[in-house]
Formats: structure tokens, C-alpha cells, sequence
């Protein structure tokens, strides 16, 4: 049984005369999404900063990348699986946090429906601070599959150690801190409805349920929902330097990896502060606009980890996407937009359906383009379609 199989399982279907409920393309998956959504949760998801050039490059710079053939190599077998900061993954393919995921589903609670799917597809989740339900609830639908706790660190110290000690309760595997999102970037979508999902009172779970934060309030978020909601506001908002890394080091002995990074030089120092591994990511331009797509950072990025294992998301539509991440010298990829449409059209099976057809994709070009373990893929079996520099 390969990854590719999903294919055979939807022509098998369709001699019953069953064809696929969700999309089989982005675009379609997209558009659906859109449909599915009210305005106001569609413009924050879909919407990334200022005009979104950013958030555009993420995506075109992919194209701007071939992987190269090689012929008469026997990819009948695929091998994607690979150990990772202690954990077994069955393909260097994870979900990345997503702030919002919790009210794209249907019912509201997203974030267990995404744990669900990451159970039965095995790929691992990223769960993050922000969520409709509580992380020990997320984390207790995961089964076997590794999920990792996304940390929004708070300007309260005590409350960030009461989330990361919770998390590691809870099962988590790591603990990934963000380090671009102190301060929301300017987006326009979402200050055109002039909405915040948080400042409504969605996705706070965490905080609402932790003892530390409750301690912080004259009364229970359930009977003053505005009161907690300012506590966050003024909780949230924590711009990290390079002297508070020593404090996160000491605050889990679980692998701490560090989001946001895509200076070579800023990961020399997150190595030198003692984590476990690195995440190239821009916040798929939702942060700041104006800046390098993701994926030209990798490949520095890569070389100054110098072994550690670097995670990436950022522009991440397509299997095609994920191998080149891959041959870029990723060691795991993050899918985000794709999942969350998926949630919105179809739940959990939806997401189910997204990381499938991804994980097929990625498994078939391996195939076919003779690369079918992880380490055929390297920066060699890439080259450029533009007058672009080559990936070094």
C-alpha cells in the first residue's frame, strides 16, 4: 500500500458510479471553501497582509522550480517515512497551525475534527494556542499520531509556563514557538469587516481553561466574556529577543523549535541557544508584506542549521509543492490553507480528503520522476525554469 494508491481507490469507486465528494484541485477546493464560510471567517483565513504580494510569492515561487527526471530507476516501492525529534512519521508531511481552524468547521470545533484526521491519516498536527477547544481535548484525539503544541508565548511568564506544562501533559511530542506574531500584521480583508476572531471571544480555550489566566480575572470568562477577552489582549502581546531564549530552553525538556526564522544568521543563534530544530516560515505572508517568498529562504536556512532538522510551510498548494520543499533541503512540510478549506467543505473527512490527495501527489511524482526515497531528493534534482539563481 503506497500513498499513490489513493488514486486507484477513487477509479475503483467510480465503476460503482461514486465519484469523490470533496474537490481534486485547489482552485475548486478554494472556491468551495469560500462558499462554505461566512465572509468574515473566509477574509481571515484567505487573507494574508497589505496587498498580499507576499502571500502570492509564497505560492508562484514553486513554479519557479522543475525537478528533473531520471528514468529507468524502480520507484515501485516509495519510501517517505523518517524519525523526527523522537517521533515515527510516515511521511515528512505535517499540519500546520492554524489559528482559526476551530471555526471553519462546520460545527465549531475544528480543532478535534483536525486531530481526528491527523489520527487516521498519520500525518502529525501542530496544534496551536489559539483554539476552540482545550489542547488536553486536542491532544486526546491525536491516538498515536505525534502532535506537536504551537506556543503564542504570553507576556505573562507564569502563564507560559502553565500552557507549555499542560502541553507536555497533555502528550505533545514538542513544543514549536512563534516568534513573528507578537503583533498582528496589517491586513485588509480582515479590517475592512473590522474583525478579529479573537477579540469576539473565538478560539481562547486555552487561555479561558488555564488556571494561571483565570487567576488573573475578578470573575470566570463565563460571566464577563469582554473582561477575559481584554486580560488576553493584554497577556498576548510578547516581543521575544534573543535573551528570552535561555527562559523557553528552561521551561520543557521536549524539543523546542522555534518558528518564523529565515535569516541564516538568526538560526546560527537559535542553535547556539540550545533548540531542537528550526521552522523557515513568513506565516504564509500574512505578517508582513514586502518580504522574500519562503521558499528562497530554505535553502540558506538549510545550510546554516548545518543537520538540524528544519520544518517549512509557506505557499504550500500541492504535492509538487511539497516535493521541492523536500529537494530544497526541508525536513518536513507544512500544509495550511489547503486543510483549512478542506475543513470548511467537508470537516473532517474533508481534511482527510486534503492531506490524501496531497501525500498521492507527492508519492506519484516520486514515482514517476524517479526519486523514491527522501534522499534521492536533493537541491541536484532541481532546476530553474526563470532567469532565477540555482538552489546552492
Amino acid at each position: 500500500m503506497t500513498f499513490g494508491d489513493y488514486q486507484l481507490e477513487i477509479y475503483f469507486d467510480g465503476l460503482r458510479g461514486v465519484i469523490p465528494n470533496h474537490p481534486m484541485s485547489f482552485a475548486e477546493l478554494e472556491s468551495r471553501a469560500r462558499a462554505a464560510l461566512p465572509p468574515s471567517v473566509w477574509s481571515y483565513v484567505a487573507g494574508g497582509a497589505s496587498d498580499e504580494h507576499t502571500q502570492r510569492a509564497n505560492v508562484s515561487a514553486f513554479a519557479r522550480w522543475g525537478l528533473i527526471p531520471r528514468m529507468l530507476v524502480d520507484g515501485s516501492q516509495r519510501d517517505l517515512a523518517l524519525d523526527l525529534f523522537g517521533t515515527r512519521w510516515s511521511a515528512p508531511v505535517f499540519l500546520a497551525p492554524v489559528g482559526v481552524i476551530g471555526i471553519c468547521a462546520q460545527d465549531g470545533h475544528g480543532d478535534l475534527a483536525t486531530a481526528r484526521a491527523a489520527a487516521r491519516t498519520g500525518v502529525p498536527m501542530v496544534a496551536s494556542t489559539l483554539s476552540v477547544d482545550p489542547l488536553e481535548q486536542v491532544a486526546a484525539e491525536l491516538g498515536d499520531t505525534p502532535g506537536f503544541f504551537q506556543l503564542y508565548t504570553p507576556s505573562d511568564r507564569d502563564l507560559a509556563a502553565s500552557l507549555v506544562e499542560r502541553a507536555e501533559r497533555a502528550g505533545f511530542k514538542a513544543i514549536v514557538v512563534t516568534v513573528d506574531t507578537w503583533v498582528p500584521g496589517w491586513r485588509p480583508r480582515d479590517l475592512s469587516t473590522a474583525n478579529s476572531p479573537q477579540l469576539r471571544g473565538h478560539c481562547l480555550a486555552n487561555y479561558f481553561s488555564d488556571p494561571v489566566f483565570r487567576a488573573g480575572l475578578a470573575v470566570p470568562p463565563e460571566k464577563d466574556l469582554r473582561a477575559a477577552v481584554q486580560h488576553w489582549v493584554d497577556v498576548f502581546s510578547n516581543p521575544l529577543t534573543w535573551g528570552d531564549l535561555p527562559w523557553l530552553r528552561s521551561l520543557t525538556t521536549l524539543p523546542l523549535i522555534v518558528k518564523g526564522i529565515c535569516h541564516p544568521d538568526d538560526v546560527r543563534r537559535a542553535k547556539d541557544g540550545g533548540v531542537d530544530g528550526i521552522y523557515c516560515s513568513n506565516h504564509g505572508g500574512r505578517q508582513a508584506n514586502g518580504g522574500l517568498p519562503a521558499l528562497d529562504s530554505l535553502p540558506a536556512v538549510v545550510d546554516a542549521a548545518d543537520g538540524m532538522p528544519v520544518l517549512f510551510d509557506s505557499g504550500v498548494r500541492s504535492g509538487a509543492d511539497i516535493v521541492k520543499a523536500l529537494a530544497m533541503g526541508a525536513t518536513a512540510v507544512g500544509v495550511a490553507r489547503p486543510y483549512a478549506y478542506g475543513m470548511a467543505v467537508g470537516g473532517e473527512e474533508g481534511v482527510v480528503h486534503v492531506l490524501r490527495s496531497l501525500l498521492a501527489e507527492a508519492d506519484l511524482i516520486m514515482a514517476v520522476d524517479g526519486y523514491p526515497s527522501l534522499s534521492d531528493l536533493t537541491r541536484k534534482a532541481l532546476r530553474p525554469v526563470c532567469n532565477c539563481p540555482a538552489p546552492v
